[in-house]
Parts: structure tokens; sequence; C-alpha cells
């Protein structure tokens, strides 16, 4: 998936600019520097664009790795929903489906699900394994921010 895939145009409120945004990022107008509202989601992480999306961030990233068969996944998932869009603009957040990508999920021994793996300057730094809580992950993710 490329960047240019997920760039959505945003009036701005106060000027009405028009903005590109990445919605994957926290954004501002270009023209008068107020907020923009984007809807932010997690990143969908595969094989072909782990290296771009997670390894060359330049901020902490987050994957869940996950199936659509998983129970705890599914209980997770609302989670990485509120992350991706409390922490915008701190820590990229994504997602990586382990059936379709199992060339990424066999790279890091991904061997349950859900596991959320930490990403700092492209290397693993930590890894939550299981259905936790929000508060259990933001707790985990703190130490990188």
């Amino acid at each position: 998936m490329s960047t240019t895939a997920r760039i959505q145009i945003v009036a701005c409120p106060t000027c009405g600019t028009k903005n590109r945004v990445d919605p994957t990022r926290q954004a501002v107008c270009g023209k008068c520097r107020s907020p923009l509202a984007v809807e932010v989601s997690p990143l969908i992480v595969t094989d072909q664009n782990f290296a771009a999306e997670v390894e060359k961030s330049p901020l902490p990233v987050l994957i869940d790795f996950w199936a659509a068969w998983c129970g705890p996944c599914r209980m997770v998932a609302p989670v990485i929903e509120q992350l991706a869009k409390e922490l915008s603009g701190k820590v990229r957040v994504g997602k990586l489906d382990v059936d379709a990508n199992q060339a990424t999920a066999g790279r890091f021994r991904v061997q349950s699900i859900p596991s959320l793996l930490i990403f700092k300057d492209g290397k693993e730094v930590d890894r939550v394994v299981g259905a936790q809580s929000k508060e259990a992950i933001l707790q985990r993710l703190q130490v990188y921010l």
C-alpha cells in the first residue's frame, strides 16, 4: 500500500483551506495552522509494506498481529482503534493479518495471537501477547514515547 493511497483531503474548519492529510498522523492546516479533524484508523501492514511503514518509521510503532477467526483478536480490535486515534502523531498503530502475511509473522516468530509488537527505530523492543486492557498496552508503550 502506498502512502498516497491513504491521503485524505480535509477542509480546515477555521479558514476553509483544503489540505492533503495522512490519516495516520496528526494534522494542522497548512495556511492557518489550526488542528484538522482527520479520521485516524490503524495502518494496514502487509509483508510488502512492512519495511516502509514500520522499519523506516520515525515514530514508535505498535503492530497488532491478528487473524479474523481469533476471538481474543476481535476483543482487542476496538482498543487498537482507540489507540490509533489517541496516539496519532506520537505512535503509529497498525494491524497485520497473520493469515495473509505469513512471511512477516514468521520472521517475528508470532506463535500466539493477538500479539502486539512495539518497534522503535525499526527494531522490535517489546511484545505483549494475549488480550490486554487499554491501560496495560499504554503502560508498555509509555517507555518508548
